[in-house]
């Protein structure tokens, strides 16, 4: 099968179901688990926006130009806080309304640790199921991906933004009360929250209050002790038995690779 790498979609199951998409293709990878499996690179890549050839590929899969024009690439999509559509700058603004301006959750997650994080209600919980998380609490519904931000850097003052991605495959991850977590940070960063709602009386965040975690199994034959990472810019051949896949990881007997971090590169995938 010859065709370009995009991210692994998912289903929610126990164990989450995993498929890898090639070109117009897709490989079932839950059946794999134990069998042998080479990816090669075949030196290609294109954009997984425009389609056109590019030799470099920025905010993985993008070639440079769709990088530095769409509005999906720009800053304030990692920090969403920093959102200037207010301000008549946003690149596209058509495109902010359809995806920026629609319900967000925010939320907790236990990857490699506890965390806080946003996404488009739309994307839970394949949000949680690409972070590798073995447990997810929504805490907030708001209105857009700014207000979302904004919850997102007060929380962030107290629990972690982000997944020690290598502690995640190695499945050092322990059990965490979630609700109680929720509880800690509501009461320590009451006033900042309530200054926050404040600037929003037309559409102010939603306290999900009454959510329940959700407990995510991964399709893992075995974890790594030690992570050794692939990579197709400087080997273009992986190849090995397939040990479990987690986050948007396979995990190999012999390495792991981010197939997320690949997208856009063509390659030939043999079973």
């Amino acid at each position: 099968m010859l065709g370009s790498l995009q991210k692994m979609t998912s289903a929610l199951a126990e164990p989450v179901q995993y498929r890898l998409p090639v070109g117009a293709q897709a490989i079932e990878l839950n059946p794999l688990l134990g069998k042998k499996l080479t990816l090669r690179y075949t030196g290609q890549i294109f954009c997984v926006h425009c389609a056109k050839k590019t030799n470099k590929s920025f905010n993985q899969g993008y070639c440079y130009p769709c990088f530095i024009k769409l509005a999906q690439c720009d800053m304030c999509i990692m920090k969403p806080e920093t959102c200037h559509y207010a301000a008549g700058t946003c690149r596209e603004p058509s495109w902010g309304e359809e995806f920026c301006f629609q319900p967000h959750i925010v939320y907790l997650a236990n990857s490699s640790g506890i965390k806080v994080g946003i996404t488009r209600q739309s994307q839970t919980p394949t949000r949680w199921i690409d972070q590798g998380a073995v447990q997810a609490l929504p805490i907030f519904k708001v209105a857009s991906r700014h207000l979302s931000g904004l919850i997102e850097v007060t929380l962030a003052q107290h629990v972690s933004d982000k997944t020690s991605w290598q502690q995640m495959l190695k499945n050092n991850t322990a059990p965490l009360d979630l609700p109680a977590i929720r509880d800690g940070l509501l009461s320590e960063c009451a006033e900042q929250l309530q200054t926050i709602t404040a600037q929003f009386p037309d559409s102010p965040p939603q306290l999900l209050s009454d959510a329940q975690p959700l407990t995510l199994d991964y399709p893992v034959l075995q974890y790594p002790s030690k992570v050794k990472s692939f990579n197709f810019d400087k080997e273009p051949l992986v190849s090995g038995v397939l040990e479990g896949i987690k986050g948007q990881y396979l995990i190999f007997d012999n390495g792991v690779i981010n197939i997320r971090k690949y997208s856009g590169y063509e390659v030939e995938v043999v079973v």
